[in-house]
């Protein structure tokens, strides 16, 4: 069954400090399912990497080969509608997210897909909303 995968938890798979089992779950998952995301992951993916490193939880090399690593995995971008945007804006706003949480939770509303993520306000708001938590 797909899931939405947010850029935290595809991260965290590389990052050691970060190993727990919602992560380790949902790296199972996406090898044999497929992870939904909406257009602007990749971006994200890649400014978490760079904070990591300016922070030295890895380097460069690894980002490399997490970047590669990455690129293998059936992750699918799903487009964003027009509407989409307010409707990430209206669930930010009642659930106190980032914009950028909002869209996962938004696309998991949108696809009745389960919820890959670390973060802790957006797992409360997705439990609000009955949205499953890949755990």
């Amino acid at each position: 069954m797909p899931f939405v995968l947010d850029a935290s938890t595809a991260v965290a798979w590389y990052l050691p400090d970060e190993d727990d089992a919602g992560v380790q779950a949902a790296l199972a998952k996406v090898r044999s399912d497929v992870a939904l995301v909406p257009p602007g992951w990749a971006g994200e993916v890649a400014n978490a990497f760079l904070f990591a490193e300016r922070r030295r939880r890895i380097t460069e090399g690894e980002t490399a080969v997490a970047l590669a690593d990455l690129r293998r995995l059936n992750v699918r971008v799903v487009p964003t509608p027009h509407d989409a945007w307010d409707r990430a804006l209206e669930l930010a706003r009642a659930h106190r997210l980032t914009a950028y949480d909002a869209a996962y939770l938004d696309l998991a509303l949108r696809e009745r897909a389960p919820l890959a993520t670390i973060d802790d306000e957006l797992r409360a708001a997705a439990q609000r909303l009955g949205v499953p938590l890949v755990a």
